[in-house]
């Protein structure tokens, strides 16, 4: 249920290693298109696995700026491996030298992201992606990459595609240009977030699921009644008429507020989001954009997360072994 609530009509997904497109749901049951050739918008289904929480985030962008300082002062390899073994507490000469071949390839093809700099990489490959590398945790990047396509569709970005975790998010979709990115950069802020997200979710599965638990918490909707239980799908299709009805009374009406709330505080990390939008208005965190025909190392992930379970193992450590040399001949 987690992962269907991130879903939007039109999303294509992977499942058992065929694509899906969701077309809607109904109580709990999700109705798809299985004969669909376009590919994967949204990550793979990451089942329970805890986000990097912001405060652990801020400590290994803290890393990554130690690093490009050193790479910056043209410290050598040995000198900037003893710093890596040090601080991480790292034994193994091996992790030690793959931390340092992964930063060197990073710094040298579009720098590193650090608590100064936000890179933004325009990535033209099958898509026209903008990656932002914000290592700030999923639910922060969760709150930011929500708040960032509703804007971009605003401005004209029909069919904005998101894509998250913890490292970065990307928006991908037509007419999507740096100058709209740029223009959401100006507007969004700390101020207005709370009022953007807001409308963002208004139409989402993660509101519809959560007013679920709210309602059924509050008693507007019964587990059992007169003795007999209702299933979980029956109660999810009678509180999406509830929500409809709520919503027709009061858009501040208490249970769809504590809705919200449960999104933008619980699933999400509201408060922290205002703490990067303020460093990011401020400007003591940069903005950088950087143009790119392969991936970055710090990206690649990112935009190939969705089509790696269509991949077989041994063509996945080919492609990356293609796409490491194409970095390095471009580093060259």
């Amino acid at each position: 249920e987690a992962f269907l609530e991130r879903m939007k009509k039109g999303d294509v997904f992977v499942l058992g290693g065929q694509r899906y497109e969701f077309l809607y749901n109904r109580g709990m049951k999700a109705y798809v298109n299985a004969s669909v050739y376009r590919s994967p918008t949204i990550p793979s289904w990451f089942s329970e696995m805890l986000p990097l929480s912001f405060d652990l985030a801020f400590e290994i962008l803290r890393f990554r700026s130690l690093i490009e300082e050193r790479f910056k002062a043209k410290k050598s390899p040995d000198e900037i491996k003893e710093f890596i073994k040090e601080f991480c507490y790292i034994e193994s000469k091996e992790i030690i030298e793959e931390i340092y071949e992964y930063m060197e390839e990073q710094y040298k093809y579009i720098g590193i992201p650090t608590l100064k700099k936000l890179i933004i990489e325009n990535y033209r490959g099958e898509k026209n992606y903008f990656v932002f590398h914000a290592l700030f945790g999923r639910r922060v990047n969760d709150a930011l990459s929500r708040g960032f396509a509703y804007l971009v569709g605003n401005l004209g970005g029909r069919d904005v595609e998101v894509g998250i975790n913890d490292n970065g998010f990307y928006i991908t979709g037509e007419n999507i240009t740096k100058e709209k990115i740029m223009k959401v950069i100006g507007f969004l802020n700390k101020k207005n977030i709370n009022g953007v997200l807001k409308e963002a979710i208004e139409r989402s599965e993660i509101l519809k699921r959560r007013f679920r638990h709210c309602s059924t918490r509050s008693l507007m909707i019964l587990r059992n009644y007169k003795g007999r239980e209702k299933s979980v799908g029956k109660i999810q299709f009678n509180s999406g008429f509830l929500l409809g009805a709520v919503k027709k009374i009061s858009g501040e009406f208490p249970i769809l507020r504590e809705a919200r709330r449960e999104v933008m505080e619980d699933v999400m990390e509201i408060e922290n989001t205002k703490k990067v939008l303020e460093l990011i208005n401020d400007g003591r965190m940069k903005i950088e954009f950087k143009e790119t025909t392969i991936p970055s190392p710090f990206s690649l992930n990112l935009i190939m997360q969705g089509h790696y379970d269509l991949i077989k193992i041994e063509d996945k450590i080919e492609f990356l072994k293609r796409v490491h040399k194409a970095i390095r001949e471009k580093i060259k």
